[in-house]
């Protein structure tokens, strides 16, 4: 599944390799430059397997075997997704989706160290949290577990799309249901826009992906829970596998794009980012729609499978081979960035294929989202957090945060700072002028991706080649 990042560059005697682009990156003989594709693959959110950004470089892709001797370099696929016929009843897939988790979360759950959950009151951490307290009690353990918050979140928050509603008050329901050790990481506008944080962060990804608060207040909740533990169960993946998103729901699953790149509701702003003079040599449209249309040529079929069943294992197969990468990588990063451990029990192979063959239909037989996850685990859960609708990471809706990050953007505009040749500047410095509680989310997501670019290039110094 590419729950661990690896990269290779070749040369004319041999390859250089590492987990991260860094450490190809500090030999000399790896030039740092990145072209035109390089920056489609910054701008689109749209990952291409095997795909590194850097001119030279590439990622090992998911289930591959990279062998290079005398003859020269080759690839070789030892897993990838199949599409095969799903003959068991409803209550046999929930029953066996069950058997599945309950193995995966005891075998996760085995370290020499402690462990925890990362806890955010939905239902996939809520329900790994609920297994994992199952699974240590008769060791005469209590499982912890740790969330991320911002202060004056109550009064601050604003429901978007993919995060409509707060995560503390299932937290705490789940915390007290299953009487388990939990701790908050309280994260202020101050610590978020920290110009070091940021550093930290852009550092721990090697790129500048531009989502600003978020990175950065996932790599300081991992900083806060690796003075605590050393190895956490985290629910991520679960909405590509299961189907969580709102766009496996409504008009936009069937949109000739990726779902998450579709519609007005979309939270990505990949050509109102660029500079107007670097987006037409960009096209970003056309790279998105060839790389679209590579990614669904790649979907298995299933014979005599037909209509909204066929479109969705497309769907499935796009959000488990794309969006996941995206997820997994930052994920790895900024854990392995502070020295702890993430583990993704929803990526277990088995439980992806199974429920990747499981019809779309007996995925949302209750009218809902991740209905087969709900089924197999709604007797451990609070009735509020099994029935709580999709809610992504948060993000901090401090003003303190939004007028920091535009004096910020303000300065990198009035230097003249490379990161300023690749945005648009006039909607740059429009943004950072307006009153923070009038900046839109398109706004908002421009200034982190210039924050982000400005401080990559400071870090990495790289050539751009358009």
């Amino acid at each position: 599944m590419g729950i661990k990042p690896f990269y290779y560059y070749e040369m004319d005697d041999g390859v250089l390799f590492g987990s991260e682009p860094k450490a190809i990156l500090a030999n000399p003989l790896a030039r740092r430059v990145v072209g035109l594709d390089g920056l489609r693959e910054l701008f689109s959110f749209a990952k291409t397997p095997g795909a590194a950004v850097w001119e030279g470089m590439a990622e090992v892709r998911p289930g591959e075997i990279i062998t290079l001797d005398r003859a020269g370099l080759r690839r070789r696929s030892y897993w990838r997704l199949r599409s095969e016929p799903h003959t068991d009843s409803r209550e046999q897939t929930v029953s066996h989706v069950r058997e599945l988790l309950d193995d995966i979360v005891q075998r996760q759950l085995v370290a020499d160290v402690s462990r925890c959950t990362l806890l955010s009151g939905g239902l996939d951490s809520s329900a790994l949290t609920a297994l994992a307290a199952r699974h240590l009690k008769p060791q005469g353990e209590v499982v912890r577990s740790f969330a991320v918050d911002f202060p004056d979140q109550e009064k601050h928050f604003q429901a978007v799309d993919i995060a409509p509603t707060r995560d503390a008050p299932y937290v705490r329901a789940v915390a007290e249901h299953l009487r388990n050790t939990h701790q908050d990481i309280i994260l202020d506008g101050a610590a978020l826009s920290s110009p070091a944080v940021r550093r930290a962060a852009v550092g721990a990804r090697d790129l500048p992906v531009g989502i600003g608060d978020r990175d950065n207040s996932l790599y300081l909740l991992f900083a806060a829970v690796r003075k605590h533990t050393t190895v956490a169960l985290s629910g991520e993946s679960a909405d590509e596998v299961f189907g969580g998103y709102p766009w496996f729901h409504d008009e936009r699953r069937h949109a000739e794009t990726f779902p998450w790149l579709a519609g007005p509701k979309t939270l990505i702003a990949g050509n109102e980012q660029v500079s107007r003079d670097l987006a037409p040599r960009l096209d970003l449209k056309g790279y998105v729609a060839d790389s679209y249309r590579t990614a669904v040529a790649e979907a298995p079929p299933l014979d005599g499978e037909s209509g909204l069943d066929a479109r969705m294992r497309v769907v499935s197969y796009l959000h488990l081979t794309r969006m996941v990468q995206l997820l997994l990588d930052r994920k790895d990063r900024m854990s392995m960035a502070v020295g702890l451990e993430v583990r993704v029990p929803f990526c277990d192979h088995r439980l992806v294929q199974y429920v990747f063959n499981t019809p779309w239909s007996m995925k949302t037989f209750d009218g809902r989202e991740k209905s087969l996850l709900r089924a197999a685990t709604r007797e451990l859960l609070p009735e509020s957090v099994a029935n709580r609708k999709k809610s992504g990471y948060p993000g901090t809706f401090d003003p303190s945060y939004v007028t920091a990050i535009q004096d910020q953007s303000a300065d990198v505009v009035s230097c003249g700072r490379p990161a300023a040749d690749l945005v648009d500047k006039r909607a740059l410095t429009a943004a950072t002028t307006v009153t923070p509680e009038d900046v839109t989310q398109q706004q908002r997501m421009l200034m982190e991706r210039a924050l982000d670019l400005d401080t990559w290039f400071a870090a990495y110094n790289p050539t751009i080649r358009v």
